[in-house]
């Protein structure tokens, strides 16, 4: 099948095309480093498959184009698909695929390194030893034994991060209108969202965005939460209202902040935009705050997780070519 991979880098090339030479090479595959929009989706001409990433917008402008130029499958090799417009794709008869899970490891780890980060001041620690600066003022941290953590949303990455926490001696509570009884044997509890934001003193969000959760930490949330939360966020940037922590931050209210995503970050992330101006306020405000820590949506970014996101992409295309339907599809009812 004649695929046309879009937003590529030099790792993505390198993983997709090993695991397509593992599976014997059956797909060609063509690769832009541009981001997938209404201009560049004409690039898909004269090719059956689009391969796209978390940042590539597949609303309805998009998906038409690629209707008319024959695309009939849009493998998403991410697992979240907030920005693929379900509704048209399945009236232009649109496949959708997607990876449901690569690495649950990597992003929990990552959240976790957060975590170590922001509370032993790492990254301070870190310039002011590179000037010849030993002082400890402004590094004091905490015990993370002891401490009560919240984990919104309990897929397979919420409960690594519970485990992983329960294993520093942290209390670990949880919300999830799914509750699934690993949590338990972790030695985690479930309780509902407005306790657990009164009772944590870190709170890590691995939610999926949905209208339901879509700025679930707000103002309002925010004023619930116990002086000096610390905020972690790896699941999706619209999950949390920028402009409120930033209030947050600014009142003390919220002690630390980690995020690996961002609600505006598809003009940011994975490009280096070091020599340029950043135009977006919000995202230079919270950059200010030294108790805040951000990387760029980094935490999928393994070999484990790149190989599996590889090999389970090539898989759905093959599936897809040989069945018409991918191994793991996407369909307007997954949002329900």
């Amino acid at each position: 099948m004649k695929v046309v991979v879009f937003s590529t880098r030099s790792y993505d090339r390198t993983f997709l095309e090993e695991a397509n030479r593992l599976a014997g090479s059956p797909h060609e595959l063509t690769f832009f480093d541009t981001r997938l929009s209404a201009h560049s989706a004409h690039f898909a001409q004269g090719f059956e498959a689009v391969c796209a990433f978390v940042n590539d917008a597949l609303g309805k402008p998009e998906l038409e184009i690629l209707a008319r130029h024959g695309i009939r499958l849009v493998a998403l090799r991410c697992s979240g698909f907030n920005n693929v417009d379900l509704e048209a794709a399945a009236r232009l008869k649109i496949a959708l695929a997607r990876v449901p899970a690569y690495s649950p490891d990597a992003i929990a780890e990552h959240a976790v390194a957060l975590m170590l980060a922001l509370n032993r001041r790492i990254h301070k620690a870190y310039a002011r030893v590179r000037e010849g600066n030993f002082a400890l003022d402004g590094l004091l941290g905490f015990d993370m034994r002891g401490k009560t953590a919240g984990i919104v949303g309990t897929g397979r990455i919420g409960l690594n991060v519970a485990r992983i926490l329960k294993g520093f001696g942290c209390e670990v509570l949880a919300s999830d209108p799914s509750p699934s009884p690993e949590l338990a044997q972790l030695g985690g509890e479930y309780t509902s969202f407005d306790d657990l934001l009164g009772r944590c003193d870190i709170i890590s969000l691995h939610c999926p965005l949905t209208p339901a959760t879509h700025h679930l930490i707000g103002r309002g949330a925010i004023a619930r939460m116990k002086p000096g939360v610390m905020l972690i966020n790896t699941s999706r940037g619209a999950v949390m209202d920028a402009r409120a922590v930033i209030a947050g931050l600014k009142s003390g209210k919220v002690g630390n902040v980690g995020l690996d995503v961002y609600e505006e970050e598809g003009d940011l992330f994975f490009e280096n935009l070091s020599d340029t101006v950043i135009r977006d306020d919000v995202f230079v405000r919270l950059m200010t705050f030294p108790n805040v820590l951000i990387t760029g949506h980094q935490g999928f970014f393994t070999r484990e997780a790149m190989t599996a996101i590889a090999e389970t992409t090539v898989a759905n295309l093959s599936a897809y070519e040989a069945q018409g339907a991918p191994l793991h599809a996407v369909s307007v009812a997954l949002l329900a």
